[in-house]
């Protein structure tokens, strides 16, 4: 059998995930420096948690799980006759991978309830997974790690979340524009155009403005039948957009009215906060979720083709569907994967984000190679990174290895070395050698 992996999903080997370690603790720095605490949920969820939360295209994307055993003996097997896979479904699959990590935390929130203080800021890193298909910068599976505040309406964490996302994008090197606007104008421009009963519709048909042009939206509302009047009016404002000039059509709409002052809001809390990378209010952003309510993101790297490499926003009833009634919470989410393919694009990993060995140890026989057995466990005892080559092989082989590893220093032992305590170290990027015994050692690689 030919070995493979499936469609979308990745192998990576140790300097990958040192670098991809070396993103998830910046940001797991950052998130721990802002007050949030970590939570962990079940790769699974059961699909009534999952559906109805993302959209019809996103329920598309869901990955279903097959019941356990005979999964055919409870189908329903008119369903299973007419070859419908929608009516099928609820008879042989009761769970599904998770989507993305906003929905199993609003779910995790109202069954521990009791358990937690709010406002409940909490973060998470782990894989979601989406059936979508693989290109460039998108995968079935990848890493989301994800800031979330639930149980308070204050407008000071969109802020603190645009502060978040400037400072963690600062600190691994990557320059952003970091993306926001509100539901709320949105729906105030909707009523205003005479479509709001079509509200949720035209956001997810302008979601995708990037990727089809205004003329591609029109179509793609037109098919969702709102009326064509409408849409020509939408298109005509957010096409080139001006917060100006939309202020007094929002204004006389509650809604967006709302969403002006809410951002209006935002923007005083960070008027004196100096950062790194622009933020900016983008109108035609529109993050096609279905429980986004109010302040949304977007994160695009500058110098690189890339999708959208964190976004997130308010959400005002999630837990609402759990039981849990008007609960308000805000997020972000980083996407590790396309950050790491950014950074790999941009050449922007720094050499210390990969972690070699720093020394290893060569013996010329069996007895040198039992004496190196305890200097190795001193130099580990010590905090260093230290390996013994496996057997007293040809001196030329063990070198070849170490080579092979990139390790900077090799420790040669043999008689003299045993009988003298003082060790042949060996700089593998200067070529020269020198005698020092253990303690001369373990100073120079811990830099004492």
């Amino acid at each position: 059998m030919k070995p493979s992996i499936p469609k979308g999903t990745r192998d990576f080997g140790p300097d990958q995930v040192d670098r991809r370690q070396y993103i998830f603790s910046v940001i797991r720095d950052a998130f721990v420096r802002y007050g949030y605490r970590p939570i962990e949920t079940p790769a699974m969820e059961s699909l009534s948690t999952l559906t109805g939360k993302y959209g019809e295209e996103g329920d598309q994307l869901l990955f279903k799980i097959l019941n356990n055993g005979d999964f055919l003996s409870k189908a329903d097997e008119q369903a299973l006759a007419d070859r419908d896979s929608n009516r099928i479904l609820p008879s042989i699959s009761k769970r599904g991978l998770r989507y993305d990590l906003t929905v199993p935390f609003a779910r995790f929130v109202v069954m521990n309830q009791n358990d937690l203080s709010f406002p409940f800021k909490r973060y998470q890193i782990q894989p979601v997974w989406r059936a979508d298909r693989p290109q460039k910068g998108r995968y079935q599976e990848f890493f989301q790690c994800d800031a979330d505040v639930i149980g308070s309406d204050s407008l000071m964490y969109e802020a603190e979340l645009i502060r978040l996302y400037d400072q963690v994008f600062h600190e691994l090197g990557i320059p952003v524009e970091i993306r926001v606007n509100n539901r709320k104008l949105l729906a105030g421009l909707a009523m205003a155009c005479g479509i709001g009963d079509h509200f949720l519709e035209m956001t997810m048909s302008i979601d995708k403005a990037d990727k089809i042009g205004w003329e591609g939206v029109r179509k793609d509302m037109i098919d969702r039948q709102i009326p064509e009047e409408g849409v020509d009016r939408v298109i005509q404002y957010l096409a080139d957009p001006d917060l100006e000039k939309l202020r007094p059509i929002l204004a006389d709409h509650p809604e967006g009215s709302l969403g002006l002052q809410e951002m209006d809001q935002v923007s005083e809390y960070l008027k004196d906060i100096s950062l790194h990378n622009a933020w900016v209010l983008d109108l035609t952003l529109a993050r096609g979720l279905n429980y986004y309510t109010g302040c949304i993101f977007e994160v695009k790297a500058a110098g690189v083709e890339m999708g959208s490499i964190g976004g997130g926003g308010r959400y005002a009833d999630l837990t609402g569907v759990f039981g849990l009634q008007g609960m308000s919470g805000v997020g972000i989410s980083f996407g590790a994967d396309r950050i790491y393919d950014v950074m790999e694009t941009l050449d922007l990993f720094p050499a210390s984000a990969v972690t070699s060995l720093q020394v290893l140890i060569c013996a010329f026989d069996a007895e040198d190679h039992r004496f190196g057995f305890g200097v190795l466990n001193q130099l580990r005892d010590a905090g260093i990174s230290a390996d013994l080559y496996p057997e007293p092989v040809k001196m030329q082989k063990q070198m070849k290895y170490a080579n092979a590893l990139g390790v900077p220093f090799v420790l040669v032992i043999g008689e003299a070395e045993r009988s003298s305590g003082l060790l042949a170290c060996k700089d593998m990027r200067q070529g020269n050698q020198e005698s020092i015994d253990i303690q001369g050692v373990i100073d120079r690689l811990t830099g004492s």
